[in-house]
């Protein structure tokens, strides 16, 4: 919303427009107001200056009777000066979008050449965005400093030094020797903003902070976090939020006993800058006892008492703020000093001869306010020197000072900070003693120490302080797991094997000895009677990994033998067909035998990549070379899919009589994939660690090993060159952490392996460790391609093929059609001639030269033909 308020150019002229329409209806608490004296109107330079507040809220109120309180006690005494600041305020009820408005109105009704507001980082970023436009100094009490705010060339903020706060935090935190708090704050933009600095200042300086969390004024929500706080072994707390939400939270630490002793709880500046010192307001500050604040510290002097009272006296005795206001607050304090630098720089720029705007008249004032000595540098007045307050009962101590050289005093005289100490800070609980991080229970955790995977799992005993120490990725994850709940972990070397069934029935009856077993566990139906798992932190199922083929005739394995001769049959009888078609009148397909052998050949083979360069001149022979080609393409197109696939991933296809296969000692859960009708096993192998898989299979003693994919993961990482994955079944259930019956921290560790995985946590950790590559396949990627999967390509290519044969043959009996009817009748009558002959030999009638007719026939024949 912010970010489309300032974009929109139009919205300012919109929301005047609105608001003139409207003006008739629109009603502000408070009228606008003139400081005069005696002095005549006329002789009067009236300075007017916009004040843009929530009079519904109490600190609303507060600075608007004392920015009004101030104005008039500075021209009290100076009532000589030519200028006088008038006053008009309005009421933003709040509401970021009204206090734009009420901006809009008091630039454009009004006049005012400086507009004091912006008590939240939305609603000054609005008003500085107006004053930008406009050329108008506009100051903000007590909004974060914040980057965004940096490229306002006309904003002034009036609040605490945030890095100083920083600093002074950070070196009490370490004073009391804390590594690490917990960090509470308001669910707000402004807490949100204004606590950056402070979290960054912790990292820079070794404060760690384990869990930040955000809270609201909803009961149950806050119970319910806090509760999370006080699992996760929380002690120190820096709170970060607003009187209003510190009644709701401080109630509900109570009730968790988490305001007892062994706790510390620790105010920012802007926290204890908001809270108000009153009776009778429903909330007891000892709900709060024993918390320590930090607060801007405003030195004690007859000025602030003699303002207090009477600003005190002089509000409303039916004004409804819930209670009565016993102490100024600090917003109010600073509106009162930056009401009398107005006053005060509104004269200089009236000053005849004097080109200063009143914005650098501003930046530039010089003088005593209830707050110190008030000065603007770099257009920020800032309060660097803090308080160090303890709650005790409805009341409060000082307990000492922080100054912005970066050290601690226990006396007011902090330009002189000699005793780098505190007085007696009385903690949560009443002890004087601070409290310490609280100890982190142990978890007793049984580990696998079979170190057959070390990345998996690998266990060594420290020789000196005979110490457990894992490590490995099912460790790493199960750390990563558990360190949200402040657990110390020991780890116990489980010595009797890998049967895992024995440690889930080893784990459930030694309840008083061991929390939790770790390692390279399956989760299986059998050990979930005995323990809860948690969910697994590994892929499911089992796996087939084989050696990679290193043939050097594996671009023949696309195409099976009986494919390779029928396509090179059907190339060479392209060739010849294109050739009897071509050869009467294409000079390509002329000369001698063996040049049109080489044609036929060439001619044929080279429409493999297209590379023919013979022009043909028949359709008939276009057509033949059309449709074979169209063949080529889609031979060609499977052969290279079929042999990409085979470089890429090599399936196998195994021999169901042949297969020797590896295996995990001791592991019953791999022979579930032996159960698979595509493999038949001759022989098993039992082996123990991912070398002797890895020699087993390289020397061909195993054809492949089956096993579950965490411990495959393993031997593909380590010779990602050698082996691939050839399949996968989800028969198993993963590994999982197991714990005892009913353990609370199993749904707790689930969510957080659940996270880790969401994340991409849990898969950098395998990656990490296992250096995993998945070169997975289907099953039916690489296998070769058959004659039997081409037979409509060759029965088409062999139609057209018998086509043109056809229509050629019938072309060339067209042209030769009387030779070959002569022929035919010569053929004819010699068969008579003969079988005449051999007629008139077996009989012994006559011989065959007194046949005149016979030899005339012939010869008559032969006349024709000639």
């Amino acid at each position: 919303m912010e970010r489309f308020l300032i974009q929109k150019r139009n919205l300012v002229s919109f929301l005047l427009v609105l608001f003139l329409f409207i003006s008739n209806g629109f009603v502000f608490s408070q009228n606008d107001v003139v400081n005069e004296d005696s002095v005549s109107e006329q002789e009067r330079v009236r300075v007017r200056v916009g004040l843009v507040l929530d009079l519904g809220s109490v600190e609303g109120k507060i600075v608007g009777s004392s920015v009004s309180m101030a104005l008039s006690d500075f021209y009290a005494v100076n009532s000589d000066y030519k200028s006088r600041v008038s006053l008009s305020v309005r009421n933003s009820q709040g509401d970021p979008v009204l206090a734009l408005a009420s901006a809009v109105d008091l630039l454009q009704t009004v006049g005012v050449e400086a507009i004091v507001g912006g008590d939240s980082l939305q609603e000054t970023k609005l008003l500085a965005e107006i004053g930008e436009k406009a050329k108008v100094p506009v100051i903000s009490l007590n909004s974060p400093v914040s980057l965004s705010l940096r490229k306002y060339s006309h904003l002034i903020q009036a609040t605490h030094d945030t890095y100083s706060e920083a600093k002074g935090i950070t070196a009490f935190i370490h004073g009391f020797d804390w590594k690490s708090v917990a960090l509470v704050y308001e669910d707000e933009d402004d807490w949100r903003e204004s606590m950056q600095l402070l979290v960054d200042h912790f990292h820079e300086n070794g404060v760690h902070i384990p869990s930040k969390v955000a809270v609201s004024s909803n009961d149950d929500c806050m119970m319910d976090r806090l509760r999370k706080l006080k699992d996760l072994g929380a002690s120190i707390f820096v709170v970060h939020l607003s009187e209003l939400v510190a009644t709701y939270l401080f109630p509900c630490a109570g009730k968790l006993g988490m305001m007892g002793e062994g706790y510390a709880w620790i105010l920012t500046v802007k926290s204890m800058n908001s809270f108000h010192e009153r009776t009778g307001d429903g909330f007891s500050k000892e709900a709060m006892e024993g918390v320590v604040g930090f607060r801007s510290y405003i030195p004690m002097s007859k000025e602030l008492q003699n303002f207090t009272s009477r600003w005190r006296k002089s509000l409303p005795v039916e004004e409804a703020v819930g209670s009565e206001i016993l102490r100024l607050s600090i917003s109010g304090i600073w509106a009162h000093d930056v009401a009398w630098a107005l006053a005060r720089a509104s004269e200089v720029a009236r000053i005849p001869n004097v080109t200063s705007t009143l914005l650098e008249a501003i930046t530039q004032c010089r003088c005593k306010g209830l707050s110190g000595d008030f000065q603007t540098k770099d257009k920020y007045f800032l309060s660097d020197k803090f308080e160090i307050v303890n709650l005790i009962g409805s009341g409060e101590r000082r307990v000492g000072f922080w100054n912005s050289n970066g050290s601690f005093s226990n006396t007011r005289e902090l330009s002189s900070c000699t005793h780098n100490k505190l007085e007696t800070i009385f903690w949560p609980g009443g002890t004087i003693h601070s409290p310490k991080r609280r100890k982190r229970k142990t978890l007793r955790v049984l580990v696998t120490s079979s170190n057959r995977f070390p990345r998996l799992v690998k266990v060594a005993t420290d020789p000196v302080t005979k110490e457990v120490i894992a490590e490995g990725f099912c460790v790493d994850v199960f750390r990563a797991s558990i360190s949200p709940f402040n657990y110390e972990v020991e780890f116990t070397l489980w010595r009797n094997g890998s049967n895992y069934d024995d440690l889930a029935y080893a784990l459930s009856s030694q309840k008083d000895k061991y929390d939790a077993a770790v390692g390279d566990i399956t989760i299986t139906y059998n050990r979930s009677n005995y323990v809860d798992f948690t969910m697994p932190f590994t892929e499911l199922g089992v796996g087939i990994i084989a050696s990679r083929e290193r043939s050097a005739w594996v671009f023949l394995q696309p195409l099976t033998p009986d494919l390779w001769l029928t396509s090179a049959a059907f190339f060479v009888l392209t060739g010849i067909i294109v050739w009897l078609i071509e050869k009467s009148e294409n000079k390509n397909f002329q000369g001698s035998w063996s040049k049109q052998i080489g044609v036929i050949f060439w001619f044929g083979f080279s429409t493999l990549v297209y590379a023919h360069r013979e022009k043909l001149k028949h359709n008939l022979s276009r057509f033949v070379v059309t449709v074979w080609v169209f063949a080529v393409l889609i031979l060609t197109t499977s052969y290279t899919a079929t042999l990409t696939s085979m470089m890429t991933v090599q399936q196998m296809r195994f021999n169901s009589n042949k297969n020797h296969v590896g295996r995990l000692l001791g592991s019953r859960i791999a022979m579930a994939a032996f159960a698979s009708p595509g493999l038949q096993v001759m022989s098993l192998k039992g082996l123990n660690s991912s070398e002797e898989y890895a020699k087993l299979l390289l020397n061909k003693t195993a054809t492949l090993v089956v096993d579950e994919m965490p411990y495959l993961k393993v031997l593909i990482g380590e010779n990602p060159e050698k082996f691939f994955l050839v399949k996968t079944q989800c028969i198993t259930n993963g590994f999982g952490f197991m714990f005892q019956k009913g353990d609370e921290l199993v749904p707790k560790v689930s969510r957080e392996i659940s996270n880790l995985r969401t994340n991409g946590k849990l898969n950098e950790m395998a990656n990490g460790w296992l250096e995993i590559q998945l070169p997975y396949t289907t099953d039916d990627t690489s296998n070769p391609i058959t004659l039997d999967r081409f037979r409509g390509v060759f029965m088409i290519t062999g139609v057209s093929s018998a086509f043109a044969l056809g229509v050629l043959l019938i072309h060339w009996l067209r042209d030769r059609w009387e030779y070959v009817v002569n022929l035919v009748n010569i053929l004819l009558l010699q068969r008579l001639v003969h079988l005449r002959n051999l007629f008139a030999n077996i009989i012994h009638l006559i011989s065959p030269l007194a046949d005149p007719i016979g030899e005339h026939a012939v010869q008559t024949a032969q006349s024709n033909i000639q």
